[in-house]
């Protein structure tokens, strides 16, 4: 099926309240999705759901106008202390984002209201709030929710409130269980009437959210919506409407190019992805100074009580940029995103897919470009066969300018920014050396000298990963490094004082201790245990396929395309052996879907 319009919305063959027909109008959603055309009236009809569709396809209204529907058709009316509909959902954004839709349907029936639950706040605040105003819709995160379930010594019962609960949702749902939330979903889970309406949405299917639809839905329907004109055996997870490229660039170059890049399309609305929260942090810093006239935004996981505010704000404006990590790669709807730059390939060849799909959303065109270094550039034949997404290679052009002395202007202004860079560089190795595609991103590989003129620093950092190793390619500052001061007048005199109190330890005389060297990240855990380790993240990995068999498949083809790489193997040997590979798992696979009782649409 399409992904863009199925339809008006008063051909569904079950009848919509005028007002939600009025609010979808004033919303401009004249047409529905077929994910929308599929769920609505099955969920209506009092059916389980068990929906998968591309990342993009409009799931929120699939949900949110039965939530609705189903609470106004109730025989007794809901009083303020019940919870009619609890939709749960990984992250505090999307949960906002679903609060945001929610209200623009409920505000024309004042009899129900709604309420938040998520991180970043004070959950006494919620406490309060739910005692004194109710709520019979709640759209929580898993965490928070389940804290509120055992607040009983503050006065809430929301375990009594949950006993008249007509619909569960639970969106997002593989990611739910990527994100480790599976033993606080069995707990809230335990607390749920039998008795109720379940719909379960994710982008893809794995084990763990089989085992999840068997637990909680009661002989489900099973709906799946593919991209038009795919075939089902392509199973192609990104959106039709969405031009893929990537650009190859060496790490010296890597962020002049991000930088040129964004100011040729500084009027448009874009999104910067890195791996960690301190390139984030590092990055934006420098991408507010360096890109002229823009609003750049950060956001990342580490962030609390900012987080709500800069997705909102971001949301608003008309373009812009957000600098983030992958807490904004699922779900999350931003209106009219031209761009998603991944600046780091993600650990994760289906996050890969994720970031791309926060733009080319519900029918609308959008553009993606990742910035692989050359070794890298296997990575691209990985994606295609991996996740069946093609990437269209871009020669970047216009003025290249070198900006990374202006960086490192910036962090000898500032102690705070040269901080910054060196936890960058230092969380990048980290997270480079525990790549789930390890045979293509090989940390042994990296040239630390160029990747760290790549970042601008002033000099290496002290870290396993370096030790014992010399960089005469790498040009380190003639500054005295400990003589950077911060520009916040407080953070400087506490590094003062410190710096006073260790001259002053270094002065009394202490009986020498012995030290064990700390070891390289990547070699921290035995191999046995880091074949463990990877093995269950690949299990967990909602763009995979699970088994064992598969799982040796894609190393497999990794090998392979390794070997073509170093130029052992032809192109034509190359097509062959992945051929044969995707044959022979052909003829012997079982459809992973399925079971007595499932009806399929």
């Amino acid at each position: 099926m399409d992904n863009t319009t199925e339809g008006r919305w008063d051909s569904l063959p079950v009848k919509l309240n005028d007002a939600i027909l009025q609010t979808l109008d004033e919303l401009k959603f004249t047409h529905m999705t077929p994910v929308q055309a599929a769920c609505i009236p099955l969920f209506m009809s009092n059916k389980d759901v068990a929906a998968e569709a591309v990342t993009g396809s409009g799931k929120t209204l699939a949900f949110v106008i039965p939530i609705v529907e189903l609470l106004l058709k109730r025989e007794e009316k809901l009083k303020k202390m019940q919870v009619g509909a609890l939709v749960v959902t990984p992250t505090r954004e999307l949960a906002l984002q679903i609060s945001e839709v929610m209200e623009h349907f409920i505000q024309k029936f004042p009899q129900f209201t709604q309420i938040l639950l998520i991180g970043g706040t004070n959950p006494i605040d919620d406490v309060e709030k739910f005692k004194d105003q109710g709520a019979n819709i709640v759209i929580a995160t898993p965490g928070r929710l389940e804290d509120m379930f055992r607040r009983k010594a503050d006065g809430l019962d929301l375990a009594g409130s949950v006993r008249s609960l007509d619909v569960l949702v639970l969106d997002e749902a593989d990611r739910l269980l990527d994100m480790g939330f599976e033993t606080s979903l069995n707990t809230i889970l335990g607390y749920l009437p039998k008795q109720r309406r379940t719909g379960l949405f994710s982008a893809t299917q794995t084990q763990e959210l089989e085992k999840l639809v068997r637990a909680g839905l009661r002989n489900p329907v099973r709906i799946t919506v593919k991209e038009k004109g795919v075939a089902a055996s392509a199973s192609q997870k990104t959106p039709s409407r969405l031009a893929n490229y990537y650009t190859i660039c060496r790490s010296e170059d890597k962020f002049n190019n991000l930088v040129a890049f964004l100011r040729q399309h500084k009027h448009e609305k874009n999104l910067v992805f890195f791996s960690t929260c301190a390139c984030v942090e590092y990055y934006g810093r420098a991408l507010e100074t360096l890109v002229k006239k823009v609003t750049v935004h950060c956001i990342h996981g580490k962030m609390k009580n900012k987080r709500n505010k800069i997705f909102a704000d971001f949301r608003a404006l008309k373009s812009g940029i957000l600098v983030c990590t992958d807490v904004m790669a699922r779900g999350i709807d931003i209106p009219d995103v031209n761009w998603v730059l991944q600046y780091d390939p993600p650990s994760s060849a289906s996050a890969f897919v994720h970031r791309c799909g926060r733009t080319a959303r519900i029918g609308n065109q959008g553009n993606a470009l990742v910035f692989l270094l050359p070794m890298e550039e296997s990575y691209v034949k990985f994606l295609s066969i991996n996740q069946k997404c093609p990437l269209q290679k871009m020669l970047l052009t216009g003025d290249v300018v070198d900006v990374l002395p202006k960086v490192k202007a910036m962090a000898l202004a500032d102690r705070a920014m040269f901080d910054r860079g060196m936890r960058a560089f230092v969380s990048f190795v980290q997270a480079y050396a525990k790549h789930e595609c390890s045979l293509i991103f090989r940390i042994k590989d990296v040239d630390f000298a160029a990747l760290a003129r790549g970042f601008a620093l002033l000099r290496l950092p002290k870290m396993p990963e370096l030790r014992g190793k010399h960089f005469p390619d790498f040009p380190a500052t003639t500054v005295d490094t400990e003589t950077i001061r911060y520009k916040d007048k407080h953070r400087e005199k506490q590094r003062q004082k410190m710096l006073t109190e260790l001259r002053e330890k270094d002065d009394t005389p202490f009986p020498k201790k012995s030290f064990i060297k700390n070891k390289a990240w990547s070699k921290q855990k035995t191999r046995k245990e880091r074949k463990k380790k990877r093995t269950a993240k690949r299990k967990h990995n909602e763009g995979s396929d699970v088994d064992d068999e598969d799982m040796t498949e894609l190393l497999n083809d990794t090998r392979i395309l390794k070997k073509l790489k170093k130029g052992q193997i032809s192109e034509e040997d190359f097509e062959k052996q992945i051929t044969s590979g995707t044959k022979s798992k052909h003829k012997t696979e079982e459809p992973s879907l399925g079971g007595s009782g499932d009806e399929d649409v």
